[in-house]
């Protein structure tokens, strides 16, 4: 991965439609971006497509970035994360259209489809939530935001460190504590 410099300055480039600064910028980013789409949305072929999707922003947007806003790597994350995000909405619209369409004369549904989960299963992942968000508020300061930030923006390490102006050895206790801390209150409510 490069350093938040060096990435700067393919984003000037690729603001001037620099193609080599391209290629090089998706070779040092995309493996982390797809990192970030594939636990949003949990299928490769969808985070491909994103993640696609967003390197076409870039290449039309990079004169956008700036670099007094935000690091190269969360400008470029929250991309991805968006149009996962977007796409996520879209199939649950389109989902809902499908079940309106499904409806039969008699007021019930025709035929769900077979990846809906079964009503236990809706409250299983209902409780499995509220375990979790119990679990999240019980873990206070900066293990809490390394777990937000590494897990939903998908930064590493040294990102981290950099983001929150600690040492990264810090940040990696932080993270490893955070992490066991959650793990002992998930096994303690199941």
């Amino acid at each position: 991965m490069l350093d938040p410099v060096q990435l700067e300055r393919l984003l000037a480039r690729v603001a001037l439609r620099d193609r080599q600064a391209f290629r090089q910028l998706y070779d040092a980013c995309a493996p982390q971006l797809l990192g970030v789409a594939l636990r949003l949305l949990r299928r490769r072929d969808l985070a491909e497509d994103v993640l696609q999707d967003a390197f076409t922003s870039v290449w039309h947007r990079a004169d956008s970035y700036r670099a007094d806003a935000s690091q190269p790597m969360t400008w470029l994350t929250s991309i991805v994360r968006n149009r996962a995000l977007d796409l996520l909405r879209a199939e649950s619209v389109r989902r809902a259209e499908s079940l309106d369409d499904d409806v039969d004369g008699q007021g019930g549904v025709a035929a769900l489809g077979d990846d809906r989960p079964s009503p236990l299963g809706l409250l299983e992942q209902a409780a499995d939530a509220l375990h979790l968000r119990r679990c999240i508020d019980d873990i206070d300061g900066p293990q809490r935001q390394c777990l937000a930030l590494a897990y939903y923006h998908g930064l590493s390490h040294s990102e981290l460190a950099e983001h929150l102006g600690s040492p990264i050895g810090s940040v990696k206790v932080w993270l490893r504590r955070g992490l066991d801390r959650l793990r002992r209150c998930m096994e303690r409510l199941a």
